[in-house]
């Protein structure tokens, strides 16, 4: 997990109290990290930042939700797979409020919410990666294998392998769980952070954390991206089936806009992961410095992508004029005209 200051648990200062630990928590001392400067800085940053990156998140994936609702067939692979796509975002962007609050004073949520806000983003954050690697493999089947995915490529395929990503999401966030907890410290209020374990074992489940999401959740997905567009390329290349190119633009677009969006990011913490393996100490703050900017960079995603979805396909482009049309009669007519004068559209199957 990888909100508020989650991965700096070491530089509370209550850890130095000699006070007698609450039940059921480890007593065994604990290595500190002296990160007020890295916390004070992304206190500065982080709650504003949250707050417009939720408003623009609901704002452009709602507008995705209702274009799907009004417009589309929701029975149909591609749409199955973009509706829990979008679905995964809006997961990401509700823990962002509560996380905007804590930065800016203390817990105030409870112990349940607690929990539940700190497996958010890491379910919503897998679920969106691995939505997105399952949309590009299915371009893929739809493209380069076109007469047996026009036969297997049915809405009890779309479910099974939406459930089965939603399975994996939701065990990425089982450990999040159950490390999070809520504790009272004298000097900086409810804390909302990984307690309950000695230092060693929270160090070993950080380092499977980074690992984890490094090489599951990037590198494999990045690898079967970069096979399947380069199947569809030189298929495409090929065979002259222009009347893919939109759907698999759009996707394209959408994926590489992800992982430029996550790339600096993932960079960030396996070096952090390598530093704390080598050392056994702290991250430097230049890290820590480079995580908050490139984490805030990887949480635009959430409103970039509604943006692609609608404006860089032929389909969303025309529901989204029928919107406009529907709830702003003044521009009805231009908008009939500037269809109309598009004589170079095409209908995709199943985008």
């Amino acid at each position: 997990m990888e909100y508020g200051n989650d991965d700096y648990l070491d530089l509370l200062d209550f850890l130095n109290s000699t006070e007698q630990s609450p039940e059921g928590y480890e007593s065994e001392p604990v290595f500190l990290c002296d990160k007020k400067r890295v916390v004070h800085f992304g206190g500065q940053i982080i709650p504003a930042f949250y707050f417009t990156n939720f408003i623009l998140s609901m704002m452009g994936n709602g507008l995705v939700l209702y274009i799907i609702y009004k417009y589309e067939k929701l029975c149909t692979v591609t749409n199955i797979f973009l509706l829990n796509l979008v679905i995964a975002d809006l997961l990401f962007a509700c823990s962002l409020p509560f996380n905007a609050i804590y930065h800016n004073s203390e817990w105030i949520f409870g112990r349940f919410l607690c929990k539940v806000v700190g497996s958010l983003f890491s379910v919503g954050f897998h679920s969106s990666i691995l939505f997105l690697t399952l949309m590009t493999f299915d371009r893929y089947l739809a493209v380069v294998h076109a007469v047996s995915a026009a036969r297997n490529r049915r809405s009890l395929y779309a479910v099974a392998s939406s459930v089965s990503v939603w399975a994996v999401s939701l065990l990425s966030g089982i450990k999040d769980i159950v490390l999070h907890d809520v504790r009272d410290d004298p000097q900086y209020g409810l804390l909302c952070e990984n307690f309950g374990y000695s230092q060693k074992t929270l160090n070993k489940w950080k380092l499977f954390s980074y690992y984890q999401q490094f090489l599951m959740f990037f590198v494999l997905p990045l690898a079967l991206v970069l096979y399947c567009y380069t199947r569809i390329t030189i298929r495409i290349m090929y065979t002259r089936m222009k009347q893919k190119c939109r759907a698999v633009k759009l996707i394209f677009v959408i994926v590489l806009t992800f992982f430029i969006c996550w790339t600096p990011y993932n960079i960030v913490i396996v070096l952090q992961a390598m530093e704390v393996s080598v050392t056994h100490r702290c991250p430097s703050d230049a890290l820590d410095y480079a995580q908050f900017i490139t984490r805030n960079l990887a949480f635009l995603y959430c409103c970039i992508s509604p943006v692609f979805y609608t404006f860089l396909g032929k389909k969303f482009q025309n529901h989204f004029r029928k919107m406009l049309a529907t709830y702003i009669p003044c521009l009805k007519v231009t908008l009939l005209v500037s269809q109309s004068s598009r004589t170079t559209s095409f209908k995709t199957p199943d985008t």
